[in-house]
């Protein structure tokens, strides 16, 4: 059984506009080596504008990539990261050409699916590779002891008892003229403590 479409889907639409509605268009994986995801988008998407026939049968190149908050020492940053390292989507007509282009793309080890047979996403999966959810680290963990760095607590040392990462919140213990006091607090206001 060969991997390749016969010859009757083959057909290249008149136009991208055309290329758009073509119920055949569709997300596909390929995998691959690590590392080099980048290159090989920008290196299939040099191919695609260097052929205007390409250009009608892949519509896009994209490196499903998620913003993660860090919180470091009270300081929130935002940085960019790959959700699936070694791996590429591509919104592509299947034909023979367009197959052999993204394979015999320098990095590219295959198409996901058996025996290297591309398999379409469905809209789920692409909206989950796409638009993942964003994620937030710190280097702050529950039950650590951290020092508040402004407000009238300052300088206090607290307790962490709950987090919530996403609002950029901690609840915190701390003990104040013998009594204990249950504080909501920003994570840009506190810093952990190296022990």
């Amino acid at each position: 059984m060969s991997i390749l479409p016969n010859n009757e889907q083959d057909m290249v639409p008149k136009s991208v506009e055309e290329a758009k509605e073509d119920p055949r268009l569709c997300w596909y994986v390929i995998h691959t080596y690590s590392g080099y995801e980048n290159k090989v988008m920008d290196t299939l998407q040099k191919a695609v504008d260097n052929s205007e026939k390409m250009q009608k049968l892949i519509l896009d190149i994209r490196v499903p990539v998620t913003v993660v908050d860090e919180i470091r020492n009270g300081k929130r940053t935002q940085t960019t990261r790959k959700v699936f390292p070694g791996y590429v989507m591509v919104r592509m007509i299947w034909t023979t050409e367009s197959w052999y282009l993204v394979r015999n793309t320098r990095g590219v080890t295959g198409f996901v699916g058996p025996e290297s047979k591309p398999v379409p996403l469905s809209d789920e999966e692409v909206e989950r590779m796409l638009n993942p959810v964003q994620e937030s680290r710190t280097n702050i963990a529950i039950g650590q002891e951290v020092r508040v760095l402004s407000g009238v607590l300052e300088g206090f040392i607290v307790t962490v008892e709950d987090m919530d990462l996403p609002a950029g919140k901690i609840v915190a213990k701390a003990t104040m003229l013998g009594r204990e006091q249950i504080l909501d607090l920003n994570i840009e206001d506190v810093e952990a403590i190296d022990r």
